[in-house]
């Protein structure tokens, strides 16, 4: 059985265990800048092997969501330096994840009211932002029509993420995750059945299905080295408008291929189907994943492999010592639980999350959950 609350090596960086808090939106940031609350935030979840930020908009184009902290102007990239420093005084470890949302976004958020952009002009059904409302007031919105990036257009988006990478070193982060799931630009490329392009970027080919994803990915490790780099994806997914397709499999496993290849640190997958899946359809789906994982590990190579998603201490446990994932990622259960490596090592008890504070709000549901304590 493996060690899971052992140190572990992740291509040179040194983490406390193989516990990784998963990037979880929570709206803290007023003026889109990270603050001292945020920075207490995850201080106090430091003991976690690895923390992967929130998503950080890579420019205000990428953006979905008002009141997230970004990583493209200098005064984002010193409110990051702020948390990073309170985080690594407790010998935390902590990657920035890149975001860039592409359809999932609504007018009233970008530059002078422009359409968000994608790799389709086809709007995401059912999906919605976190905008402004025709009162002028911040609320949950529908997304706009995107506007299809052109061909020459794909560069200057490749080299926002890159230079985002960047910022977020300049901030002190150890790397930086590229958001390739939920729904988001990147899988609006990947997605065959999104991607409507007729370009080289067109999804009907799994050459260039892939391309954008390696472009961006290439564009990071050049600007920051490989060592430094995670990717996030979602296979099986369906977050805003992302319908299953055949080739999802092919798509994962050469995707996977190709980050070993590239030597980046990991590859996170995040598990969707207990978001969409009553019980008999989550088992089958379970038995899938673990199926897409054993490709991906035995394509990965020294690249590490996490799983998020329903996770808990046996599930970890099982995936770890089966050889099909290296890393185990829990969401929801950080936001109650600050010690929650403590709590799982001890067997102490879980305290449940307050729904209603997720998003948005104050110190309430924030900062307030206390360490576990012994009657």
């Amino acid at each position: 059985m493996i060690d899971l609350f052992a140190p572990y090596d992740l291509n040179g960086l040194t983490l406390n265990n193989r516990f990784v808090m998963a990037p979880m939106t929570r709206s803290r940031a007023p003026q889109d800048i990270a603050t001292a609350q945020i920075a207490l935030h995850y201080t106090q979840r430091g003991t976690a092997g690895l923390i992967v930020s929130e998503g950080t908009p890579i420019s205000r184009e990428g953006q979905g969501y008002l009141f997230n902290p970004g990583i493209f102007t200098q005064e984002q990239i010193a409110g990051w330096k702020l948390v990073t420093d309170s985080v690594r005084s407790v010998g935390g470890r902590m990657f920035a994840q890149l975001w860039h949302v592409g359809r999932v976004s609504h007018t009233s958020i970008q530059i002078d009211g422009k359409a968000p952009v994608s790799s389709t002009d086809k709007a995401a059904q059912g999906a919605i932002a976190f905008g402004y409302t025709d009162d002028g007031e911040p609320g949950f919105v529908a997304t706009s029509t995107p506007r299809a990036l052109a061909t020459e257009e794909v560069g200057r988006v490749v080299e926002d993420f890159a230079q985002a990478a960047q910022n977020a070193i300049d901030a002190g982060f150890d790397g930086v995750e590229i958001h390739g799931a939920n729904g988001y630009l990147i899988e609006q490329f990947l997605n065959p059945l999104i991607n409507d392009r007729s370009d080289r970027y067109s999804a009907q080919t799994l050459e260039g299905r892939l391309r954008f994803v390696f472009e961006v990915v290439d564009a990071v490790i050049a600007r920051i080295g490989a060592h430094r780099v995670g990717i996030r994806v979602s296979p099986y997914g369906q977050l805003f408008d992302m319908p299953i397709y055949p080739e999802i499999d092919e798509t994962y496993s050469a995707l996977c291929a190709g980050m070993s290849q590239r030597g980046v640190s990991y590859v996170h997958v995040m598990d969707q189907s207990h978001f969409f899946l009553a019980q008999e359809g989550a088992d089958a789906q379970e038995q899938a994943l673990r199926t897409l994982l054993q490709h991906c590990k035995e394509q990965l190579g020294d690249t590490a492999l996490i799983l998020a998603g329903d996770m808990t201490l046996e599930r970890a446990q099982d995936l770890v010592d089966a050889g099909l994932i290296d890393l185990a990622g829990f969401g929801q259960p950080f936001i109650a639980n600050p010690d929650l490596v403590a709590r799982l090592k001890n067997g102490w008890p879980l305290t449940t999350p307050d729904r209603d504070t997720y998003y948005g709000g104050d110190a309430k549901g924030y900062v307030d959950y206390p360490p576990y304590a012994a009657v």
